[in-house]
């Protein structure tokens, strides 16, 4: 294959299961490496962790080389450096719950005391607290993969290898552990390498992910750049029933929050901004753009009437905002009950952009995810054009709309011939 064969070309010889992968995990994140059975996934993972050895190129871990060192060596690589979640749990069934998860720590030469306390602790952490002295086999099979994790957690190494660690569980209980692993993350800021044949569970758990098809890694990217952006036919077609509400958030799909206004200025200028933007409303911030909440037309023409330099007197209240990080799924509910685009707000709680209803419909399906470019229907005439049209001369702006005699007449020819054709076919 060096010299450019193609996996297909030496299938009589053996299988290249992995072909030219490269890639490189952050610290903290969560790296997914996802695709189909015989993709060459599960053979990264082993290499990973030193099970299989590289014919080619090199595995380094935090900078110092997992190929080619002798095997006291890799297994302190294994001890101190990762630490694994399998798929079918791989619980000692001889042993209690606190002592397989106590294991790791049992090959350090850590004393039984303090490794059943440490154990415990690490058993509270991911719900199991109590259930210490049982055998696996008192466990669910959800609960026992928690084992399998705390085990891992106690191990106490930077770097976490599992192998699709939650496909043989009911989705139920998958989508459970999914929500778990992220709330442990969030704390324990661990780095993460998660092997996966769910596109679902890729794009729920991934900071960034890596699409395997043939051996070969054919995108690399945030769920966000897979599912809007695809490399290849391949990928768009293998994204194509992602739940996109789940995976998009309120920053992907926002728009610029236009108009608005800042409370410094006054009620002419928010009603010049709604006339000029065609909008009945407003969203009013402060100078650090923290919304301070909503002016309608109606309100600041009041106030201009009455001479009215401020428009703080007359705020009504924010009606319903979100988080740029919510997913789209959180947002349809509070886009119902806002009278306004929904506004998005930033970590610091400062408006960073909105999502009108037909934005949030829009990226529900393929395509783009925002609306900002698209005209759903033609602006309005200018008030100034349709005013000139109605005080033209020879125009009452009074008057009614009359319809001319020759449409009256035409239109009761056509009637009256279509009455005498539905005669004829009685």
């Amino acid at each position: 294959m060096r010299s450019g064969a193609r996996r297909e070309d030496i299938a009589d010889d053996g299988t290249a299961a992995v072909v030219d992968a490269s890639f490189e995990v952050e610290p903290g994140e969560i790296f997914v490496i996802m695709g189909l059975s015989g993709s060459g996934k599960s053979t990264i993972i082993r290499m990973l962790n030193g099970l299989h050895e590289a014919t080619a190129g090199t595995v380094e871990v935090q900078g110092d080389a997992l190929t080619g060192v002798g095997s006291a060596r890799l297994r302190s690589l294994r001890r101190d450096r990762l630490a694994m979640v399998f798929q079918h749990f791989a619980l000692l069934p001889h042993r209690t719950v606190a002592a397989n998860v106590a294991y790791p720590l049992e090959l350090r030469g850590v004393g039984k005391t303090e490794r059943l306390v440490k154990a415990n602790e690490i058993l509270a952490l991911v719900g199991l607290e109590g259930w210490g002295d049982k055998l696996p086999s008192a466990l669910s099979g959800g609960m026992q993969q928690r084992v399998g994790i705390a085990r891992a957690l106690a191990a106490d190494t930077d770097i976490l290898l599992m192998d699709e660690a939650f496909s043989a569980l009911d989705p139920l209980i998958r989508r459970e552990m999914q929500e778990q692993l992220l709330e442990l993350q969030r704390t324990l800021k661990k780095t993460i390498v998660f092997i996966t044949h769910d596109l679902n569970e890729a794009m729920f758990l991934g900071d960034r992910i890596a699409v395997m098809r043939d051996g070969r890694i054919v995108q690399i990217g945030t769920p966000e750049d897979i599912l809007t952006d695809p490399a290849n036919d391949y990928v768009e077609q293998f994204v194509q029933d992602v739940d996109r509400a789940r995976v998009l958030t309120a920053g992907n799909v926002m728009e610029r929050p236009r108009p608005r206004v800042d409370a410094s200025a006054g009620p002419r200028t928010a009603l010049r901004q709604m006339r000029d933007a065609y909008m009945s409303a407003v969203y009013v911030t402060d100078r650090d753009r923290k919304p301070l909440g909503i002016i309608t037309d109606r309100d600041a023409m009041k106030l201009v009437r009455a001479g009215e330099s401020s428009l703080l007197g007359t705020l009504k209240p924010l009606p319903q905002s979100v988080r740029d990080d919510d997913v789209l799924m959180n947002l349809f509910v509070p886009s119902v009950e806002s009278p306004l685009p929904l506004a998005v707000l930033d970590a610091d709680g400062r408006l960073a952009g909105v999502i009108p209803r037909v934005t949030l419909l829009a990226a529900l399906g393929p395509g783009p995810t925002s609306t900002e470019e698209l005209t759903v229907l033609p602006e309005p005439l200018p008030s100034a054009e349709i005013d000139a049209v109605l005080d033209a001369p020879g125009i009452d702006p009074d008057a009614g709309d009359t319809v001319p005699a020759s449409a009256v007449g035409s239109r009761s020819t056509a009637v009256g011939a279509a009455a005498s054709e539905i005669e004829g076919v009685r």
